[in-house]
């Protein structure tokens, strides 16, 4: 069976997406697996043994330069790609678990039966329109079980005996400036400023973390958010602001922590994917639908304008530290 996976962004839900390729290769142990990706994402899906190709897609990019040759070039480049898939004339099946109107236009250019959500329950109901099957699939559900009850659905399995199982390892990073022993990533960066927790409520955490043995490290991606990290890294004093760094050299940060503890993000997923002990904080979004959901010891914490207190953190932290 070959199977071509459509879940391009963001990269919360490009991990939410990977149990997928678990489940499929736990049901047809022989599939042959291919991912379709934004290509800022694609360091994920590669992560995953069952992937056998990644596809990245600049639709972003393609976005703000519509009429570009180079746009075009790499458009027609795509289409080949999924029209004949490497060594074959088509896939079985291409499964588009986003939802969107421009993932059903990336999944319509492949050769193969397209299936997705039906109108009801994709998240633009247009996007239905480019499959051949659609499914139901309620809208209340966590997105890591809509994910697998929606490819169940499609390609004819029962998750019933199936547990969770993001499947991916990273190993972990060896970096000069990374600081020998146990250490903590916080996550203080996010996409929207009222998804930020406070800085004071930051230090309060740090310092309690600090005070257990275990030193800090805080990523950020921009210069604004590094900027952030390295003001509260001089804080704490026994902290490190990370450089700027790839997804992969992030996954292997996460992968080496003892605890991840993190604003609403996709590296929290990523964090709890990689079997983590993580604590996502959740200050302006609902975590029902899209917090971090996992195998390993995980908590979510707060909700929309109901951000949670430094002293609830620190006690859920110091708790999952064990």
């Amino acid at each position: 069976m070959r199977i071509l996976l459509v879940k391009t962004s963001s990269l919360g839900d490009v991990i939410h997406n990977l149990p997928v390729a678990s489940d499929i290769r736990r049901v047809y142990p022989e599939a042959q697996i291919d991912w379709v990706v934004e290509e800022g994402f694609a360091e994920i899906p590669r992560l995953h043994p069952a992937v056998r190709h990644v596809l990245p897609v600049g639709v972003r990019r393609w976005r703000k330069s519509p009429l570009s040759p180079a746009t075009w070039r790499e458009i027609r480049a795509y289409r080949q790609a999924v029209r004949r898939p490497a060594g074959t004339d088509f896939y079985d099946a291409v499964l588009d678990t986003q939802g969107l109107i421009k993932s059903g236009l990336l999944a319509s250019q492949a050769q193969g039966e397209k299936l997705g959500h039906a109108a009801t329950s994709a998240r633009e109901p247009l996007a239905a329109r480019f499959y051949d099957r659609s499914f139901v699939i309620p809208k209340t559900l966590h997105a890591v079980v809509r994910n697998r009850q929606l490819a169940a659905a499609a390609l004819g399995y029962a998750l019933d005996d199936l547990s969770l199982d993001y499947g991916i390892t990273a190993p972990p990073l060896a970096a000069s400036w990374l600081p020998a022993g146990d250490y903590a990533v916080l996550l203080t960066a996010t996409s929207r400023a009222d998804k930020e927790w406070p800085e004071e409520n930051w230090r309060a955490l740090g310092s309690a973390l600090i005070a257990t043995g275990v030193r800090c490290v805080l990523p950020g991606g921009s210069e604004s958010e590094r900027s952030r990290a390295s003001r509260l890294a001089n804080t704490l004093g026994r902290a490190v602001a990370a450089p700027a760094m790839n997804l992969a050299d992030l996954a292997g940060l996460l992968a080496g922590a003892r605890i991840v503890v993190g604003v609403d993000t996709g590296l929290v997923h990523l964090a709890a994917a990689l079997g983590r002990p993580t604590l996502a904080l959740y200050c302006a979004s609902d975590p029902t639908l899209t917090g971090v959901l996992g195998s390993a010891p995980y908590v979510n914490l707060g909700g929309p304008g109901a951000p949670p207190s430094a002293k609830e953190v620190v006690a859920t932290a110091l708790q999952l530290l064990g």
